[in-house]
């Protein structure tokens, strides 16, 4: 009898993340409104096995914060924001917004989420990056 590795689903919070960064991009490269991108979203992406409640949240939240988060990530990205990987900007701002009004959610959840959905979404090395810029956000958002 052979061994059949098997293949873990992720959880139904990761995926409320990963739909919360592919909406941020999309938000973010498209000029459509929040409330636009959240409809064509939910009605045209695959919803199974995700916490909806939580992606509404997420997304409606970081969006409606977006000044205080780009604010907060500013000072520690090696970059302008124009000049970051989209994916990796919604990446960093989902994260941080998390880290800094999501105070339930422990940073070192918040950062390994992040990471992980890096690396689905990102480039080769983006997971690594996202981790360096979440690592200095952290402590100076009083979350480590």
């Amino acid at each position: 009898m052979t061994e059949q590795k098997q293949v873990k689903k992720p959880s139904a919070r990761r995926r409320a993340r990963e739909c919360t960064a592919q909406a941020l991009y999309s938000w973010a490269v498209s000029g459509n409104t929040a409330e636009q991108v959240e409809l064509a979203f939910v009605l045209d992406q695959d919803m199974d096995g995700v916490d909806k409640p939580y992606f509404r949240k997420l997304f409606r939240q970081t969006v409606e914060n977006i000044e205080t988060v780009d604010f907060s990530i500013s000072p520690y990205i090696d970059r302008a924001f124009d000049e970051l990987d989209p994916i990796e900007t919604a990446i960093l701002r989902l994260a941080v917004y998390e880290l800094r009004f999501e105070l339930d959610v422990p940073y070192k959840v918040v950062i390994n989420e992040a990471i992980e959905v890096a690396k689905v979404f990102g480039a080769d090395e983006s997971h690594k990056y996202i981790n360096g810029v979440l690592d200095k956000i952290a402590p100076a958002l009083g979350r480590k």
